[in-house]
């Protein structure tokens, strides 16, 4: 075989795998899938939230944070700087307020992404933690909640080099948590064209302490979204890719060990976990390539997907509301409260429900 028939040997075999690989990435982006709209009933836009709302966390006696404003490589985002909202479920559910940030942080290069809450048992006292990514990078900002003055106090900053692409955390103390890296690589170019399309599954879970930090689990094509269980057992990680719950148990040294697997059929974003009954709720993105392309003539859809029983042999995995993006755009976060189903979106607008 000449120089000339071996070149055209190895392009041949190149368009095969590319080809494979990208066969593979339509399958695992849901790219045909079609939805049917399965809206709930008085469904009302929150006020102050047109610019995203990717994390919702309830917590207290109905009281929530939602972040706002986040930038994130390969999908859409307005210009509007992050910011940080505070909801009382109970008194005006439909109408956030804004955070008063304190002078002492950088508020410039805040690019808020996921949240999550720990209060005090000793004290009450409520501490905000907040993956971040100024100048493309990842970090977690922590803060204590100011209630009476509706603002967040500036105490810390979180930097590792495991934490390289964080997308969510579960905090466990005041200086402890789960961290998920949503990929491999940090650069950006790497994680939207290379990484993406080689489809691989290196992206882990990471736990942070003042002593140790350490990948606990790895293994997932995406890992997105992560809570923990009302009784602190088990840590519940979404792999946004392979469209799988996984429920992994805590060990003594905070390691954690894979117990099972549950398909929910949809790119599924954060988790929310129900502290009475355990339930798991999540907001998905149904169709990952209509995420990217963001075509308003045919736009990213929503879905929301409720588990019951998830430590079961057969836990309940059922679709609770989906649009096609004509009401709200790209779900990333759903949780509930008072018999109301809360939706919010990477860079849409955020929505209050009644639960059927």
């Amino acid at each position: 075989m000449g120089k000339c028939g071996v070149l055209a040997f190895v392009v041949a075999v190149l368009s095969v795998l590319l080809g494979e690989r990208i066969v593979n990435l339509r399958k695992r982006a849901l790219a045909s899938r079609e939805l049917v709209n399965n809206h709930l009933p008085n469904c009302v836009a929150m006020k102050n939230l047109n610019d995203g709302s990717e994390d919702i966390t309830i917590f207290g006696d109905g009281l929530a944070f939602v972040s706002t404003g986040l930038k994130y490589p390969g999908i859409s985002s307005s210009d509007a700087p992050g910011k940080i909202f505070f909801l009382d479920l109970k008194d005006s559910p439909t109408r956030p307020t804004e955070l008063r940030m304190p002078r002492n942080f950088h508020l410039e290069t805040f690019n808020p992404h996921g949240i999550s809450v720990y209060t005090d048992p000793t004290d009450g006292k409520v501490y905000l933690f907040v993956v971040s990514h100024p100048h493309h990078t990842s970090q977690v900002e922590l803060f204590e909640f100011v209630e009476e003055e509706l603002s967040l106090m500036y105490l810390k900053t979180f930097k590792h080099e495991l934490l390289h692409s964080v997308n969510d955390i579960v905090a466990l103390g005041v200086d402890r948590f789960y961290a998920t890296n949503d990929h491999y690589f940090s650069y950006e170019f790497m994680k939207v064209y290379v990484e993406i399309l080689l489809g691989q599954p290196w992206t882990n879970v990471v736990y942070y302490s003042p002593e140790m930090v350490k990948v606990v689990s790895e293994g997932f094509y995406s890992a997105n979204g992560i809570n923990i269980s009302p009784d602190k057992r088990f840590v519940y990680v979404m792999d946004l890719l392979d469209h799988k719950v996984h429920v992994l148990e805590r060990k003594e040294d905070d390691s954690l060990a894979p117990v099972k697997a549950v398909d929910v059929g949809s790119l599924c974003d954060n988790i929310e976990v129900d502290p009475t009954t355990g339930d798991l709720w999540l907001g998905c993105h149904p169709n990952g390539l209509k995420l990217l392309n963001y075509d308003l003539k045919d736009p990213p859809g929503s879905e929301v997907i409720h588990i019951e029983n998830v430590h079961s042999e057969k836990p309940s995995v059922m679709q609770v509301f989906a649009d096609d993006g004509h009401m709200i755009m790209g779900s990333s976060v759903a949780t509930t409260y008072g018999g109301k189903l809360f939706i919010g979106s990477v860079f849409h607008k955020a929505f209050r429900c009644d639960l059927d």
